[in-house]
């Protein structure tokens, strides 16, 4: 059975995308710990990062790196904060936050934010990215 993530890589539950290839798909987590929250997945269903093989990982790793460069573009931050925690769905994913500070990347804080908003933040990350 398909995880919820691959289900939104194949359109079939709607997402506010910000990115995406052949291979990999970048969009805004539905409950984010910052607005401009963004889980980058492989399309292929890995369930733990390091199951990934090398070619698989480098692959996902640098279009994170494309969409990192997006998101600090489009979000005021002074970096984009990387996690991978894994324990949510399984299927392998990367977070990406927008911070200013290490008390950014908490994730006991998530939030909800209005849908023109998720809207108006992925149409600026996408727009940026290359």
């Amino acid at each position: 059975m398909a995880t919820i993530f691959s289900r939104i890589a194949a359109g079939e539950i709607p997402s506010y995308k910000v990115a995406a290839d052949d291979r990999h798909y970048a969009f805004l987590d539905i409950n984010p710990v910052a607005p401009g929250h963004v889980l980058v997945i492989p399309r292929k269903e890995v369930d733990y990062i390091f199951d990934l093989g090398k070619e698989d990982y480098e692959a996902l790793m640098l279009f994170a790196r494309r969409v990192a460069k997006a998101l600090e573009k489009a979000m005021p931050c002074k970096r984009v904060g990387v996690a991978v925690v894994g324990l949510e769905v399984p299927h392998t994913h990367i977070h990406l936050l927008p911070i200013s500070s290490e008390a950014d990347m908490d994730f006991s804080h998530k939030q909800q934010l209005p849908p023109e908003e998720m809207a108006r933040i992925a149409e600026a990350i996408a727009k940026e990215f290359e």
